[in-house]
């Protein structure tokens, strides 16, 4: 069962002897993905001069960690090799570990990767298999101490009845494979998968239910930015899509979660002044 408030401040452990502070106040992520087609952005920033220039502007704006990635995640997106996705990421890495002192995540689910991550100076490994794909990469992050974002899935198996309960089902199996690398449950945070579904019929269900993953006694970080759920809600296109992710952001912080993964970082780090604000103005931390 959770220990105490969600607000309260707690410390995620990375790599480098760094920290993070987690709880009194929302901590920014932001998307940098240098693929030629993630679902709102492929293509952008496969420069790698393009790429770094927007992970800086994304720290000006607000973000604290810049979160990498180098293979589209999206359903239908063509898989790539570790050795492409090696090539498109490491020279970002390289140069924003020696131009900010941001926090640097590598968003892949393959050990080698997140191995030659780590070595480029990266902080944080983001798995979206939780681990459960390739479970090398459990031991990079114990062997480098990265701090780990273990991300829940619906894809390729087949779920519990209830939302929640495959929520804790599936975490369950993952941490049993960080505690047998050795990992401290203060190096991790779970990320519930909102999108990572077969339909978007689990994503407002679930945002409903948030504040229930509490009990788990991690730090959440929530990623709904542009996400297919709110274009079906808005009827908007992905690139449009900031405004309610902003709102599906403040909705998250209010029940608890920690950590906002999105692309549009000034418009959520403003939403969550707001949300923040009504926190300890309600003294729940």
């Amino acid at each position: 069962m959770a220990s105490g408030s969600p607000f309260a401040a707690r410390t995620w452990r990375i790599a480098q002897n760094r920290t993070v502070e987690l709880g009194p106040k929302a901590v920014i992520m932001g998307i940098l993905n240098v693929t030629p087609d993630s679902f709102s952005d492929g293509g952008e920033h496969s420069a790698v001069e393009d790429a770094v220039r927007r992970g800086l502007r994304m720290v000006e704006e607000g973000a604290a960690i810049i979160d990498v990635g180098g293979e589209s995640t999206r359903p239908g997106a063509a898989p790539v090799s570790a050795d492409t996705e090696i090539a498109r990421i490491l020279p970002v890495i390289d140069q924003l570990a020696l131009k900010t002192d941001a926090v640097i995540s590598v968003d892949t689910y393959r050990a080698q990767t997140a191995r030659a991550a780590m070595n480029a100076g990266a902080h944080v490994i983001n798995d979206v298999w939780g681990c459960q794909r390739e479970p090398e990469i459990a031991d990079v992050a114990a062997e480098t101490g990265a701090g780990l974002v273990l991300m829940h899935t619906g894809r390729g198996r087949t779920l519990q009845p209830d939302i929640v309960e495959d929520q804790f089902h599936f975490f369950k199996n993952s941490l049993t494979i960080t505690d047998r690398a050795g990992i401290a449950h203060t190096r991790i945070v779970l990320d519930p998968g909102f999108g990572f579904f077969r339909t978007t019929d689990h994503d407002i269900p679930l945002l409903s239910r948030l504040d229930e993953l509490i009990d788990m006694d991690f730090p959440l970080l929530v990623g709904t930015s542009r996400k297919r759920f709110l274009g079906q809600i808005t009827g908007r296109d992905a690139a449009d899509r900031g405004p309610a992710t902003a709102a599906t952001s403040v909705v998250a912080r209010m029940k608890g979660a920690a950590i906002f993964r999105v692309h549009d970082i000034a418009m959520n780090r403003d939403a969550l002044a707001v949300a923040d604000a009504l926190i300890e103005a309600k003294g729940t931390g």
